[in-house]
């Protein structure tokens, strides 16, 4: 495994931190980090509300990336719940692929960190629907 796998899953970990914020919000069941084209790595926590308002872990990543400056993403890892096998949802794939539209497909995505499988987000979204 690249040692910058573990980098980033050190990174996702330390923000994994499953709390109740309210009646109606919980954060950080699901954490994720992100590495920028530049070599810098974003995480994130999910947000899960009793509405739509919510935020996957992976987009919120995603937007912590781009509210420091980047848009390039190299890599993506996820942290479950239940620490096993996981993909980013849909909307987590459109978003990568809308900030990427000609090179999404080359991002590589940790599927299972355990096992060390990785899949490029080509493989999982091999066609985008524009």
């Amino acid at each position: 495994m690249e040692k910058i796998w573990e980098e980033m899953y050190d990174a996702a970990k330390a923000v994994l931190n499953p709390r109740r914020i309210s009646e109606y919000v919980t954060a950080g069941e699901v954490s994720a980090a992100v590495l920028s084209k530049s070599g810098k790595i974003y995480t994130g926590v999910c947000i899960d509300t009793c509405s739509t308002l919510g935020i996957c872990a992976e987009r919120n990543a995603i937007f912590n990336m781009i509210t420091n400056g980047e848009q390039e993403i190299d890599k993506v890892l996820c942290i479950p719940p239940v620490e096993g096998r996981g993909a980013p949802c849909g909307a987590c794939r459109e978003l990568m692929v809308q900030l990427m539209p000609d090179t999404y497909k080359d991002i590589d995505i940790m599927i299972d960190y355990k096992n060390n499988v990785v899949m490029k987000l080509g493989e999982l979204t091999p066609e985008w629907w524009i």
